[in-house]
């Protein structure tokens, strides 16, 4: 690994090197060659050897001083911030994009740094509704290519701190002007990246605790009377998440992205990518666990032998191995079927199928952060100290393993959706 990035060494120079990130990319791809097809492999080997030159050439240590909000910018010039869609609107086009190709990029910058590919996610959270609502608006694509390219990284506003997963209940206001301006009162919280970023899109309703009267904002962070303080998540030390307080902001005209009563919708609309991204965040934190902890059984030797071989290692090891192999296999699918159907229908994807996949994208969200939970932990557990220590990015995936059931719709509230879906199935599948 180039540099070091701890204060004390506590694994020793052999098993260290062998954890390099070319090798923990090389077990990634021994078990993901099968699966992908040509086009998705290439495009993750070619993200993965961008990363790999980006470390050696910057020296990277992935250690607590270094700050990886100064990584967007060479990132987002090779077009690593989001393959979701081709930017053609903001003069930004790609080869490989959909969803298949977001979970390639999203798996490769994981395994180079899971803190900067979460929130390389939560930039990708305020791309989608500037890109799905900028009806060719000049300021708006100029928040679009900002984001895209990496000149800034972005956030959307949903929480609340009175109202957590309850996200049509809004207290935040927008009033309009007569000049067709709104102001903005109230605040939101916990919202990554918000405290660095430039562009932020955001909710507010026209009368509080009404979702039918919502609306939605592009917002520049810089515009008086908004006010952003960093919230301190002890688990994503290199993340800055943000308190939001808007007084009297303004929002002009051009700025509005869904009118009053458009903005559930819009908020709406944008949750099937976005928890297939959480989800595939989750197995991408899976996968880095798992490189390590594969790595270091097979490495270290406890009574003379691997300890892989003892099989409360072993066994333990190849469930979760099965679990995130089956994992990605079932993400993949829907990352595949959702990009052959934003095809055929040419970017609109019929209202019963998007209802349909709101369900799936709950349950693979919902079964991806109690996998990671589970594998974060199990694989530094198996690793003891080593797993514990500053010496790996193994704190990391332990550490943002704890966040994934919560953000995004917490675990609950998936459950709620999901309970929701069997009753209609129930009423669609009973006479």
């Amino acid at each position: 690994m180039p540099g070091k990035k701890f204060e004390v060494q506590a694994i020793n120079d052999e098993i260290l090197e062998k954890f390099s990130l070319k090798n923990r990319y090389a077990f990634l791809n021994n078990n993901l060659t099968a699966v992908l097809s040509q086009k998705e492999f290439n495009f993750l080997r070619e993200v993965q050897r961008f990363c790999l030159r980006f470390e050696k050439k910057n020296e990277i240590t992935h250690g607590p001083n270094e700050d990886i909000y100064d990584w967007v910018p060479e990132f987002g010039e090779k077009g690593y911030i989001t393959r979701q869609h081709s930017f053609d609107a903001c003069d930004v086009q790609y080869d490989e994009w959909g969803l298949a190709a977001d979970f390639m990029r999203n798996i490769a910058l994981d395994i180079f740094d899971p803190q900067f590919a979460m929130g390389g996610g939560a930039t990708v959270l305020a791309i989608n509704p500037i890109y799905e609502h900028h009806e060719n608006v000049p300021v708006r694509l100029e928040a679009l290519k900002d984001l895209v390219t990496g000149k800034s990284p972005g956030a959307i506003l949903i929480t609340e701190p009175e109202r957590g997963s309850d996200a049509v209940h809004q207290l935040t206001t927008c009033k309009e002007q007569p000049d067709g301006s709104f102001l903005l009162t109230g605040q939101k919280i916990f919202n990554t990246n918000a405290p660095r970023a430039k562009w932020l899109v955001t909710y507010a309703t026209a009368e509080q605790n009404n979702g039918n009267t919502m609306a939605q904002f592009l917002v520049n962070s810089r515009w008086d009377g908004l006010k952003v303080e960093r919230v301190n998540i002890p688990w994503v030390p290199k993340l800055f998440l943000g308190k939001e307080t808007f007084t009297n902001v303004r929002v002009p005209k051009d700025y509005i992205l869904g009118p009053v009563g458009k903005g559930r919708e819009h908020l709406f609309e944008g949750l099937v990518p976005e928890r297939i991204s959480i989800a595939i965040m989750g197995v991408s934190e899976c996968w880095g666990a798992l490189a390590y902890a594969v790595l270091y059984s097979n490495l270290r030797k406890q009574f003379d032998q691997e300890i892989l071989k003892f099989q409360g290692v072993g066994f333990l090891l190849s469930d979760l191995w099965a679990r995130t192999t089956n994992l990605t296999l079932g993400l993949l699918k829907f990352c595949e079927s959702y990009d052959e159907k934003y095809e055929k229908f040419g970017g609109e994807i019929p209202n019963n199928i998007s209802q349909a996949m709101v369900a799936s994208a709950s349950q693979l969200k919902y079964h991806a952060a109690k996998m990671s939970k589970k594998v974060c932990y199990e694989c530094a557990n198996l690793m003891g100290g080593a797993g514990l220590c500053d010496n790996t990015l193994m704190h990391d995936y332990l550490n943002i393993s704890r966040i994934q059931e919560i953000v995004g719709g917490s675990r609950q509230i998936q459950q709620y959706i999901m309970s929701l879906s069997l009753r209609t199935l129930f009423k669609m599948s009973v006479n």
